[in-house]
């Protein structure tokens, strides 16, 4: 016999039900503590280092990575 039982419930219900820990006060201050640190680098960041921290792939990269892909998705896998 099987018996299947769904129960619908938001994640906190879900974590209190199973006598896990509240962690939406840990996750607010740290979410604040990462704001603020975004804050003070982003300010003093010219744009163009933001840019690039932001997406480390540089157009001449992105070269190579569709030469290394294509050839993976093109290589014969059988070893034939």
């Amino acid at each position: 016999m099987k018996i299947t039982t769904n129960v619908a419930c938001r994640p906190g219900e879900a974590r209190a039900f199973m006598g896990l820990a509240d962690v939406a006060p840990i996750q607010e201050t740290t979410m604040d503590q990462m704001k603020e640190r975004m804050q003070k680098t982003t300010s003093t960041m010219d744009p163009e280092a933001m840019f690039k921290t932001l997406f480390p792939f540089q157009p001449e990269k992105q070269a190579d990575i569709q030469k290394a892909l294509w050839s993976q998705l093109t290589s014969d896998k059988t070893g034939k």
